[in-house]
């Protein structure tokens, strides 16, 4: 009789539904491999995918039912700008509402140095995304040698590669280079190699912002190509793209994108020479630096102290106004500076969101009219007789000169910087790399702190516009494509394990979305506006962010590199 019970027991329990954690139920599959999407429920447990199929007679803690909307992997954005800003905000909001479920930061040659103390602090205080790091070439160079134009010594050398070999046994997933900023636009390629030999040693990637992106685009490519060959490593080259100016130079015209075709094509090469070269892209006919980049390369060499004292200098500024005008007007054909918009400057907020040439012209109509009215934050009040125009301000048809525009740019350059946008690209160019296979998405962007100051946006709509925009409306990629470049292609290339792609066993970073209605927000004029369509996001099995709001919870890994000593 025992038997017979015990029998009927063992009978009870292998007909009994499995319980889940979570199971998402009716959901169009994007598996993130850029195979066509099935039908099909998904089961969590834990942190990890646990069954994918028809698990109607299957129970659950929680359910979701998505109604046939699209359910992917949770979007890895390989180039951002966090670094510490996420122990201050950890829940990564602008990031987790566009999909983002894992980021990596010190992109363009700017990270932490000490990476244990860095993860550490994330694995105590949490964070509502995954978190890898680069180990940052300009960081670097300024801990051994400050920012000053010359080579490293023989010393120096073996400090920096002990500061990369550090980071990468604490976790780093790589090393970045930032080419066009001091003090890494000083050191040459010899010197990025030994460095990037101590990285890729680990196996570590190369993620760089090459040396130029205009008119050397090619060299700089090539430089970039020299790194992954003599290092033996994998190369990420961030933030791909073809100004206008180059690609004219370049004969566009004659093909579709003449411009990107010929920079495409070097990387094709490479590949089919055995080189693993990887791309990525923010979808955006504009960039993002700071408006030093706007200056020529010598005034920044012995650092900031020493730039000041030369910006001061009637007759070096007289040498610095030449070269800007032989860059702006005779090689790029400018004829003003309206294309270089200040994001942020701490001293003068009254500066955000207006172009170099509207600030020249606002510092010149004040400077001639003392009386008329004072700058009050970024308010302006003046006399009800002051003549306006259509925008409300007096100064919008003042007259100024190239140089006036230049001398702005110096003017806010000597008090304490700015950042920037740069409109130099078109739609064209964007839309023909964003088609190439090897091209991912990613945003260049920090965390933003919603409301301040005016940066790009594609810090809140990166993912949604490509989605929305590109997929949706103008159908340059299908929507399986676009899913494939946010997940398993940048999984992929920085060999992030077990991510990226929606099968049984693989973390459960996921995001649901309506493909009918996602769509990017944020505007150059109003950044701060978070996408829509963008429904729930998993991350490590939590949701994080669903029905409009951050949950709060925080349950973010680490993502170590394949050289972490435990």
């Amino acid at each position: 009789m025992l038997t017979s019970l015990f029998a009927t027991v063992l009978l009870a329990q292998a007909t009994q539904p499995a319980s889940h954690d979570l199971v998402i139920r009716n959901a169009r599959v994007y598996d993130g491999t850029g195979n066509s999407w099935y039908y099909a429920d998904v089961a969590v447990d834990r942190d990890r995918i646990s069954a994918i199929g028809d698990l109607s007679d299957q129970k659950a803690v929680r359910e979701i039912d998505v109604h046939h909307r699209a359910l992917a992997p949770g979007f890895i954005d390989v180039h951002t700008h966090v670094d510490e800003d996420i122990h201050t905000s950890p829940l990564a909001e602008n990031f987790i509402r566009d999909g983002v479920t894992t980021i990596v930061s010190g992109n363009c040659g700017g990270s932490v140095l000490n990476v244990k103390t860095f993860f550490d602090r994330i694995t105590h205080e949490g964070s509502a995304v995954n978190n890898a790091t680069l180990v940052g070439h300009n960081s670097v160079l300024r801990k051994i040698k400050g920012a000053v134009a010359r080579k490293l010594t023989e010393a120096e050398l073996d400090q920096a590669r002990q500061i990369v070999d550090k980071a990468m046994q604490e976790g780093a997933i790589g090393f970045s280079t930032g080419l066009i900023y001091t003090p890494g636009t000083w050191s040459d390629t010899p010197e990025i190699v030994e460095l990037m030999k101590v990285a890729a040693s680990y196996g570590g990637i190369y993620a760089t912002h090459m040396r130029s992106e205009s008119g050397e685009i090619k060299a700089a490519i090539e430089e970039a190509l020299t790194v992954g060959r003599a290092a033996h490593c994998r190369v990420e080259i961030s933030h791909f793209k073809m100004p206008i100016d180059t690609a004219t130079r370049f004969g566009r015209g004659t093909t579709l994108a003449a411009g990107s075709d010929l920079t495409l094509k070097m990387i094709e090469d490479a590949r089919a020479g055995g080189e693993e070269v990887w791309l990525d892209q923010y979808p955006y006919t504009a960039s993002s630096t700071t408006m030093s980049t706007l200056l020529p390369d010598w005034v920044l060499e012995k650092g900031g102290d020493e730039a000041k004292k030369i910006l001061r200098d009637p007759q070096q500024v007289t040498k610095v106004l030449g070269e800007m005008h032989q860059l702006h007007e005779v090689t790029r054909l400018r004829k003003d500076m309206s294309f270089a918009v200040v994001t942020s400057a701490e001293k003068h907020p009254e500066y955000s969101g207006k172009s170099i040439k509207q600030i020249a012209q606002m510092k010149k109509y004040w400077a001639e009219h003392p009386s008329g009215g004072e700058l009050i934050g970024e308010a302006t009040t003046r006399p009800a007789s002051a003549t306006t125009q259509s925008s409300g301000n007096p100064w919008d048809f003042v007259e100024v000169s190239m140089e006036d525009q230049y001398r702005t740019v110096i003017d806010i350059y000597l008090d304490g910087g700015a950042g920037g946008v740069f409109h130099t690209m078109d739609e064209t160019e964007v839309k023909n790399i964003l088609k190439h296979p090897l091209v991912g998405i990613a945003s260049d962007s920090g965390v933003r702190v919603f409301g301040q100051g005016m940066p790009h946006p594609r810090g809140y709509g990166t993912n949604s516009r490509v989605l929305g925009r590109y997929v949706r409306e103008l159908h340059v990629i299908t929507l399986e494509d676009a899913i494939r470049k946010m997940t398993s292609q940048p999984a992929t290339a920085f060999r992030m394990k077990d991510r990226g792609v929606i099968r049984v066993g693989n973390y459960a970073d996921l995001v649901i979305f309506d493909p009918d209605t996602v769509a990017d927000q944020a505007t150059f004029d109003q950044p701060h506006q978070y996408p829509v369509g963008i429904e729930t996001v998993i991350v490590n099995g939590t949701v994080v962010y669903e029905n409009g709001q951050m949950t709060g919870a925080k349950p973010g890994d680490v993502i170590y590199g394949p050289g972490k000593i435990n």
